[in-house]
């Protein structure tokens, strides 16, 4: 009866010590997962990273996975895993099936095409946060189509992180002229949008290398390997490279009928991005990003988005027939890189067409093709033959 009576007082002693943490932050505490392996880094900057989120956020707990280190910093839990970037990711996912994790920040993470992350980099100019619509994943093959979406998805992201009228531009690349276009159309149909000027004396949301180092709008539009470089470039044009000192790293995952806020940092990712991403994940949580995505996309439908994409794609894609029947579904444990991104869904249809399961992904490194690994060599042997490797 004693060691019953020990157990209850144990139980609402933890219960008493999680309503008090609860009030003192202002809130439950969101519990976000941080890869903290296989970095260029030694681990005591994942370690330093985290405690600067958890001291600035009072309702942030990070969670470490990998090999857990000799003493953990006050606050921190772990989740610990072998040195083994697979066993790590599975625990991650894992966890955030499940609800232990509400999001997570990793050093990769192979997302579907249709899912891209939302980039947030410091302007040195003007010392003003802007977010890059998109630097990391693709939302979608083809370039304008994916700089549209990227669009839709950067306005939900500023919107989650409490940017109630945030202001958009569209770099000046290829394709970028039709995006624009595009987005003034919806526009005139409704869609709530506010486009930023440009620095220079013309003005206008198209956007130039100025624009960029002075912060000029909230989101820059560009194609995801644009973001990517820009990203890297002003997190380490301080330190030479090696060491990614600013920014907010590579930005939390958004896409249609996606659930799960997964945010990107780099093999060079130093303590203050990690603080930052972290933050920023948190951030993104608590707006309800995904709900916000969602949203985003019904309101740019009802000012005509699909009419937009379609004329956004090349005719032959837009008159090319139905797919090929998706093979049954079976666990993906391999990949195949090395595929261009424009090819990639033409790619994973080849493969379907000779009863191969496969699923286009777009990892940090590029694009992979994510398949069963009995199926590797087959595999590999059609798309050399289809001229895709």
């Amino acid at each position: 009866m004693a060691e019953v009576n020990e157990s209850k007082r144990a139980l609402i002693g933890a219960a008493l010590a999680e309503l008090v943490a609860t009030a003192r932050g202002g809130g439950p505490r969101n519990r976000v997962g941080l890869m903290a392996a296989g970095s260029e880094l030694p681990v005591e900057e994942f370690l330093l990273g985290a405690v600067t989120a958890m001291r600035q956020d009072s309702r942030l707990q990070v969670v470490g996975l990998g090999p857990r280190p000799a003493a953990l910093p006050e606050g921190m839990d772990w989740i610990e895993t072998p040195d083994c970037e697979a066993d790590i990711a599975a625990a991650m996912e894992k966890a955030l099936n499940s609800g232990d994790l509400e999001g997570a920040v990793a050093l990769h993470y192979p997302f579907p095409v249709g899912v891209t992350t939302m980039g947030r980099i410091c302007t040195p100019a003007r010392g003003k946060p802007m977010i890059l619509a998109s630097s990391t994943g693709i939302s979608a093959p083809q370039r304008a189509c994916a700089m549209l979406r990227n669009a839709i998805y950067g306005l939900a992201t500023a919107r989650a992180v409490g940017i109630v009228e945030p202001t958009l531009g569209v770099l000046n690349l290829d394709a970028a002229p039709q995006v624009m276009r595009a987005l003034g159309r919806m526009a005139e149909k409704g869609y709530a949008l506010r486009f930023g000027r440009s620095v220079r004396k013309d003005g206008g949301a198209l956007l130039r290398g100025n624009d960029i180092l002075a912060g000029a709008v909230d989101v820059c539009v560009c194609d995801t390997l644009t973001g990517n470089a820009l990203a890297k470039v002003f997190a380490a044009f301080s330190t030479g490279g090696g060491y990614e000192a600013a920014g907010w790293g590579y930005g939390p995952s958004t896409g249609e009928g996606w659930g799960k806020v997964v945010s990107i940092i780099s093999r060079a990712s130093g303590a203050p991005v990690i603080a930052n991403a972290l933050a920023y994940t948190a951030q993104a949580l608590r707006g309800g990003l995904p709900a916000r995505v969602a949203a985003e996309l019904r309101a740019a439908r009802a000012a005509g988005l699909d009419e937009e994409l379609e004329a956004l794609l090349p005719r032959a894609e837009a008159d090319a027939g139905d797919a090929p029947a998706m093979p049954p579904a079976e666990p993906t444990d391999e990949e195949i890189h090395g595929i261009d991104v424009l090819d990639l869904e033409n790619a994973v249809h080849v493969l379907w067409k000779e009863g191969i399961y496969a699923e286009g992904a777009m990892g940090c490194t590029g694009p992979v093709v994510k398949l069963a690994s009995s199926s590797l060599e087959k595999a590999k042997g059609l798309l050399r033959s289809a001229g895709y490797l």
